[in-house]
């Protein structure tokens, strides 16, 4: 059953501090702001979910400054009430905006797959709750930051930074293949940093849990496809590989490798592996990235062979190190 949440109530707002921040009012004014969208009957049954372990609610949280916006709702830095104090993001989805958006299986699938990942290169979904109207998830809150502000900001990062950030995700992928789950939407929009500066996979919107590792669903973002996707043929965990290549030379480039102002011409791009690196890119780097973006799915490099190439081994950190850069 849903907690039930008195959305009268002021308990939900924090206090201004210096470690959650000041909480800007804004469930409130969503809440206004949908009041016509909620009185569909059937829209508000959407995800059969059941709540496992400690039943929370939004009154045992301050609710702190907002951490972002996206499609269906708002992310907020909150801490709970319980002792010891624990910090997380929390993100509120509304139901309505979900059905209209056709996304309430994808949202499950979500759910169900980060809820059960442990690896320090993913973001921890602690849990959920949900009321008639709105569903919470609490998520790790990761201290630095979304990875592409950095990268917009810096135009590039150096090789060395680069370097240790794809060592992260190849050991994040290995740890997601494992298990048999595929991404399918590697990119910096969906990597944030930790306190300690070290690379968090974030979003897991088009996650496939794929234990015949076989999929045919074209999903992920334009620039980041693989040829065998838009060329429809069946996709395995090798789309990450691939990927996983297009990170590294956003990475070191500042842009994807294929980008055109038309689709078209980006998938003809693509199906080509029409590409080419600035003289500024290392040879090593230069060498994983054409490893990685390769045709045939089952001629790229494997995660375990990235770990192992030069490019990675020659910034790889020392155990007595900490951060990334």
């Amino acid at each position: 059953m849903a907690n039930s949440l008195n959305t009268q109530s002021t308990t939900h707002k924090a206090n201004n501090d210096s470690l959650i921040g000041t909480y800007d009012g804004g469930l409130e004014r969503d809440e206004e702001d949908r009041k016509s969208d909620l009185a569909g009957g059937d829209k508000g049954r959407i995800l059969d979910l059941q709540l496992r372990g400690q039943a929370w609610n939004l009154n045992m949280f301050d609710v702190g400054r907002p951490l972002g916006k996206g499609k269906f709702g708002r992310v907020y830095m909150a801490r709970t009430r319980t002792q010891p104090p624990f910090v997380v993001a929390l993100k509120c989805l509304y139901k309505t905006e979900l059905v209209e958006a056709r996304v309430e299986k994808q949202l499950r699938r979500e759910i169900e797959i980060q809820a059960n990942l442990r690896h320090p290169n993913i973001l921890r979904l602690y849990g959920f709750f949900y009321d008639g109207k709105r569903i919470f998830l609490m998520i790790e809150f990761a201290g630095k930051g979304e990875l592409y502000k950095q990268l917009n900001k810096l135009g590039r990062f150096s090789d060395k930074r680069s370097s240790r950030y794809i060592a992260q995700m190849a050991d994040a992928l290995l740890y997601l293949h494992s298990k048999h789950v595929i991404h399918r939407d590697i990119k910096p929009e969906n990597l944030l940093l930790g306190i300690n500066g070290e690379l968090k996979i974030g979003d897991f919107g088009w996650s496939v849990h794929a234990p015949g590792n076989r999929r045919t669903t074209l999903c992920g973002t334009l620039d980041y496809l693989p040829p065998e996707m838009i060329e429809g043929r069946e996709h395995t965990a090798a789309v990450d590989l691939w990927s996983l290549g297009v990170l590294a030379y956003e990475f070191l480039v500042g842009g994807p490798p294929f980008e055109e102002s038309g689709h078209s011409a980006t998938y003809r791009r693509i199906s080509r592996v029409d590409y080419s690196i600035p003289s500024h890119v290392s040879p090593e780097a230069q060498d994983l990235i054409s490893k990685l973006l390769v045709h045939e799915p089952e001629q790229r490099l494997s995660l375990e062979k990235v770990q192992n190439h030069p490019w990675i081994l020659k910034y790889k950190k020392s155990s007595r190190s900490t951060g990334v850069v």
